[in-house]
């Protein structure tokens, strides 16, 4: 039979905890005083514990910050994102950075002119009937030995006439790494000097990461890491691999992404100084003779001629080669950016290709609409699949993730897995960051991105359901694969989101486009704002 309560009982005698703090039998005195003094500290400290608690949620209150995580495969769009951002929200240091970007739209420009000129020459087609040296099958892009080739009767004076970009691409290379490093740790002088360039020296200074963090690389790729949207590769076959026909030299151009590089390439106050005391003219790199600017304007009128020649247009497609789809594609303003005063624009910088290795943060103030200034850190992080395992430890306070697919890339393949399909590869990415527990109170806004390179991939006739079959007979138009890819990525939110009830939204993007992603980003802002708001009114 059970044993009836004690009413009176003591609570000691029926609690644990209790039985545990009560002072030991036979305590002498000063036994006493040492257990008294040794519960008081611990409870100042658990005092000063819960005070920092309370503190830290009324500052919290007081000065809300964001976090903000930009995430997705690699060329998705998350550093033109990024940009946007700073266009927004730190127009003026945005501003003031353009000009850094020159030597880096010059390498775009140089590269795509070497890149045609390797695809179009006599030697090009003899290398793919070997195969594609990389490895990879060979593709329905690249089996134009199959049909009569159209020749460049002009390839022998391009070739010669284009001779200084060779040099000056390497030049730029130096310019923006280290020398004889694969990944540089250095960077460039304060005020570079073109002529230490040319002859292959610098005085650098090595770079630290911040608060014990590796300092994180921006790289521009080389043409046999590149993917299909750049503007050495050929589209992929419905098999899916991919073929480039760049011969250009195989090198990862690395510079560290520090608060300094970008003020390194920015001439300082060189461009404010006057020519002499008895003319108010300024003196800029253009008067520098060993500046880049000299050897492009002087080979402007044969690049012009290159690009416009109808058998080089002909050859390039043919090898199924779309150089205009790619990242840093400026050829269709060459006369502008070879001009000797050459200011980059903000849709220059924009479209300017550095490719994101680390983990790179920007804080902004950004007002809500009380016109309250909020803190926001927005992080965008590698997207290659050896960067990924960097992503996971920026999820523990995130408020938001913005994730790009880029869904014109369906023909395309990764460039570190030419096996993989680029938005088969998306696909699989977004499924694993929406069951992501650790990201189950997470805002998710979905970028459906490069809309606009997609309406002219469809409108030159390719065919999604070459590459995904399952498409099957439906239209190949816009409207229908569009509503397809909407679809197709929010019912694996809906399928395997670890909280279907989060703040869940998805846009149509060309993250180049400034006006419309402007819009994009103010909704996106305010959605996220108050979502924020709402979480900290609930702590």
């Amino acid at each position: 039979m059970a044993r009836p309560l004690e009413p009176n009982r003591r609570r000691s005698l029926s609690d644990p905890l209790a039985a545990a703090l009560m002072p030991p039998p036979n305590e002498s005195a000063a036994d006493r005083e040492r257990r008294l003094e040794a519960e008081s500290e611990a409870k100042r400290v658990s005092d000063g514990i819960d005070e920092m608690l309370r503190a830290e949620k009324k500052e919290k209150r007081a000065k809300p910050e964001i976090k903000v995580l930009i995430l997705g495969q690699s060329e998705s769009g998350k550093s033109t994102t990024l940009k946007q951002f700073q266009l927004m929200h730190a127009t003026a240091a945005f501003h003031a950075d353009r000009i850094a970007w020159r030597a880096v739209i010059y390498l775009n420009l140089v590269r795509s002119i070497r890149r045609i000129l390797d695809a179009v020459s006599p030697e090009s087609d003899e290398a793919e009937d070997q195969g594609n040296a990389f490895g990879c099958a060979i593709s329905l892009a690249s089996q134009s030995s199959m049909i009569p080739a159209t020749r460049v009767p002009k390839y022998p004076q391009y070739r010669h006439a284009l001779e200084p970009l060779r040099e000056l691409e390497e030049r730029l290379i130096r310019m923006l790494s280290s020398p004889n490093e694969d990944e540089p740790t250095h960077t460039a002088p304060a005020k570079p000097d073109w002529s230490i360039y040319a002859n292959g020296n610098s005085d650098a200074q090595v770079t630290v990461g911040k608060n014990g963090r590796p300092a994180p690389l921006i790289t521009i790729p080389s043409s046999r890491t590149s993917s299909p949207l750049s503007p050495s590769t050929s589209l992929p076959s419905p098999g899916g691999s991919s073929n480039s026909s760049s011969k250009s030299k195989n090198v990862e151009v690395s510079v560290h992404h520090t608060s300094n590089w970008k003020k390194a390439f920015s001439l300082g106050n060189r461009i404010k100084s006057p020519k002499s005391a008895h003319t108010n003219e300024i003196e800029g790199w253009w008067d520098d003779p060993s500046d880049p600017v000299h050897v492009l304007n002087s080979c402007a009128p044969p690049m012009l001629a290159l690009w416009k020649d109808p058998s080089v247009k002909q050859r390039l497609r043919e090898k199924r080669i779309r150089v205009e789809e790619g990242s840093g594609f400026f050829l269709d303003e060459i006369s502008r950016i070879t001009a000797l005063r050459y200011f980059p624009s903000d849709q220059d910088v924009l479209k300017a290709r550095l490719k994101t290795t680390g983990v790179v943060e920007h804080t902004f103030s950004i007002a809500d609409s009380q016109r309250r200034s909020i803190t926001w850190k927005i992080y965008d992080v590698g997207g290659a699949r050896n960067q990924r395992h960097a992503w996971a430890p920026y999820f523990e306070d995130v408020n938001a993730i913005i994730f790009l697919a880029p869904i014109s890339a369906f023909d395309q393949v990764l460039a570190e897995d030419p096996e993989v399909n680029r938005l088969e590869d998306s696909l699989l990415l977004w499924k694993s960051v929406v069951s992501n527990k650790l990201l189950a109170n997470v805002s998710i806004i979905l970028f459906l991105n490069k809309v606009d390179l997609l309406q002219a991939k469809l409108k030159s006739g390719v065919r999604l359901s070459h590459h995904m079959p399952r498409y099957g007979d439906r239209p190949n138009d816009y409207e229908n694969v569009s509503s397809y890819f909407y679809n197709k990525f929010g019912s694996i939110h809906q399928a395997f989101s670890s909280n279907k009830e989060r703040e869940f939204k998805i846009h149509f993007t060309s993250v180049t486009d400034t006006r419309r992603t402007a819009t994009i980003i103010q909704n996106v802002r305010d959605i996220i704002i108050t979502v924020n708001l709402r979480n900290i009114h609930l702590m």
